[in-house]
């Protein structure tokens, strides 16, 4: 399974990972799992970091890299993606959600969310 994280996802899983739910666990614990981090996810903690709105506690540059060390892959924004989101319906006001839906849309992933709103969008969710 292709495994799109969410960022909050992202973020709790490369500090947190306690407060991830045991399926979500569990699928990004599977060796056959190809966990995926978009782009735009890095985009927005730079951006949420930067405003005060997030703190972390180690650059976000060492916890990326830590992470693509253990086998989580990079998921670039490509024009598809981009195209994709202008075809959402606006359940969600958020671009950078909106954009990380459209991903795993294009990708054919299953996106890890605590996002209640995401289930309104026809995109497989793994979070309970």
């Amino acid at each position: 399974m292709k495994l799109l994280l969410d960022t909050h996802v992202f973020l709790w899983w490369a500090l947190t990972p306690e407060r991830l739910t045991a399926p979500v666990l569990a699928a990004c614990s599977d060796p056959a799992t190809i966990l995926l981090l978009s782009t735009a996810s890095v985009w927005e903690i730079q951006i949420k970091a930067g405003i005060g709105k997030l703190t972390l506690h180690q650059p976000l540059p060492d916890v990326v890299a830590s992470q693509l060390e253990n086998g989580l892959q990079l998921l670039p924004i490509t024009l598809d993606h981009a195209l994709r989101v202008g075809d959402l319906p606006l359940y969600h006001k958020a671009p950078f959600d909106r954009m990380l839906i459209a991903q795993a849309l294009v990708e054919d992933a299953v996106l890890a969310s605590a996002d209640a709103v995401v289930a309104a969008y026809p995109v497989a969710r793994l979070w309970n």
